[in-house]
């Protein structure tokens, strides 16, 4: 069997954690392809909330933690049950939530540090999300070079070892990435 037929019989798990109200749902409401008008009725994820997706004849198994503080200790107490057979982590950072940039790397690190060596398996991507198109106009005091810093800090926090991608992303039309 080719490896494209392998991968495309195979569900992927996929987490998206980060703290609350980062955007998290959003973004995997917008990968269901819901409008932005329905997202603005969802609610705060309590505990883990699963789905499933179909995307380009490939299985997801996506998973939404909840990013209250009591969840993020929940998530880091029940770790291994809950990262067990994950092929990517997407950790999302409010990149608007300037304030709360050092939480969001405090946490970043603590699940860099329970995942140690075990990452040699998972893809780790970083979402500065948020990154609205007409940012610079709704933020101006979010200047380049604190978004800069954030990211100088991100790959600070995340050992060398660790194959990952940072990522500015936005849901303002429909969901975007872009490579950093």
């Amino acid at each position: 069997m080719s490896e494209n037929k392998m991968n495309n019989n195979t569900t992927k798990k996929i987490i998206f954690i980060g703290l609350d109200n980062g955007g998290k749902t959003s973004i995997v409401l917008s990968l269901k392809g819901l409008n932005l008008m329905s997202l603005k009725s969802s609610n705060p994820t309590r505990g883990i909330e699963t789905s499933n997706l179909n995307i380009n004849d490939e299985k997801f198994n996506i998973w939404d933690f909840g990013g209250q503080n009591q969840y993020r200790n929940i998530h880091l107490e029940d770790f291994k049950k809950n990262f067990q057979e994950t092929d990517k982590i997407i950790y999302v950072i409010d990149i608007q939530d300037q304030e709360r940039y050092n939480v969001a790397l405090d946490y970043l690190m603590k699940i860099t540090k329970k995942l140690g060596n075990k990452i040699d398996k998972i893809k780790f991507s970083i979402f500065l999300h948020k990154s609205d198109p007409n940012l610079k106009v709704t933020r101006p005091d979010l200047t380049d070079e604190i978004i800069e810093d954030l990211i100088t800090n991100i790959k600070e926090v995340i050992p060398s070892h660790f194959w990952n991608e940072i990522y500015k992303t936005s849901i303002y039309t429909v969901f975007e990435r872009i490579n950093i």
